[in-house]
């Protein structure tokens, strides 16, 4: 197939999966927001949601230092000068999927179409003012939606092998991040002891980053005990039976980059394998011993030397 047309595919499907993640980060910072805690506490997760985002500086250009919750949404949701905000991110996966409408059905188009008509028309009404938490669940489920129709509706070959690749190397990158602002986010040493206060406290904490990534019911159907840090970083990193983890989404990658390889792919594919095995043979207790933000860090490189390998070997080269 075309490599512009693989590259719209893949990007198509890479801001529509940065849309409902940028979606569930702010749901958790706004939800754990609504909880009894200090001003000081507060600031420093919205501080550490542009921090991980990589937007700090984007946000003090036209803010200024002072971080507060309406301004942060505001930027993360509407505004149009981040690449990142829900709207940016669904006008450009809008954009993708009209310059391969030939390559898409007619539900699957439809369905990109009416998310960005519908977005403009909830952000005129005033609806995320009212409602941020069911403005952020409405974007999940137009992802959702999105993902469903393509499943059920596409011709399973290179494009969409593309399409899929996309999602789920966005979704490795976004629940790294996700993982990364909850665990900056808690002051205490949580891995250590800590008093009955706090372990009530932090319940609430670990409860919405799970609910974030649709992962309580999981966590409870697996563990079937009290939410403790470590079990919900095993959760989201290693565990392969859960859809969102790191595990999952390097899986999927690895599956579609390997039905789609060429000549020029094979050092793609065995880096991409490679940290797959390294997730794959990882033990929880390790990795926290050695540092989580340290491996986060170093597993949200290796996914982005990933995704630009990706993009020299099949798709159109950035300028």
């Amino acid at each position: 197939m075309l490599s512009r047309t693989a590259d719209h595919l893949f990007w198509m499907s890479r801001y529509t999966e940065r849309a409902e993640n940028t979606a569930r980060m702010l749901d958790v910072n706004y939800q754990t927001s609504l909880l009894p805690q200090s001003a000081a506490v507060a600031q420093v997760g919205w501080e550490g949601l542009l921090l991980i985002s990589e937007l700090m500086y984007t946000y003090t250009q036209k803010y200024g230092k002072e971080i507060t919750p309406r301004n942060v949404l505001d930027f993360m949701v509407r505004d149009e000068s981040n690449p990142s905000s829900i709207f940016a991110c669904l006008k450009a996966a809008r954009e993708n999927a009209r310059a391969v409408r030939g390559a898409l059905t007619t539900e699957f188009w439809e369905t990109q179409n009416q998310t960005w008509l519908e977005l403009n028309r909830m952000l005129k009404s005033k609806n995320f003012e009212r409602d941020p938490g069911e403005f952020f669940e409405w974007v999940k489920f137009r992802s959702h939606l999105s993902r469903g129709v393509a499943i059920g509706t596409m011709l399973q070959d290179e494009a969409f092998h593309f399409y899929r690749m996309g999602t789920f190397l966005e979704r490795a990158d976004n629940t790294a991040r996700l993982l990364d602002v909850k665990f900056h986010a808690v002051h205490s040493d949580f891995f250590g002891a800590a008093s009955e206060l706090d372990q009530e406290y932090d319940f609430y904490h670990w409860s919405a980053i799970l609910r974030s990534v649709s992962g309580f019911e999981v966590y409870r159907k697996v563990y079937r005990d009290v939410i403790t840090p470590e079990r919900v970083a095993e959760l989201l990193i290693l565990r392969a039976d859960m859809p969102r983890s790191l595990a999952a989404s390097l899986n999927e990658v690895v599956n579609n980059l390997t039905v789609v390889a060429n000549e020029h792919s094979g050092e793609t594919l065995r880096r991409a394998g490679k940290l797959r095995a390294d997730l794959q043979f990882a033990r929880i207790d390790e990795i926290l011993s050695t540092g989580l933000h340290a491996f986060l860090t170093q597993f949200l490189d290796r996914v982005n030397e990933l995704g630009v390998r990706i993009s020299q070997d099949f798709l159109v080269p950035s300028n």
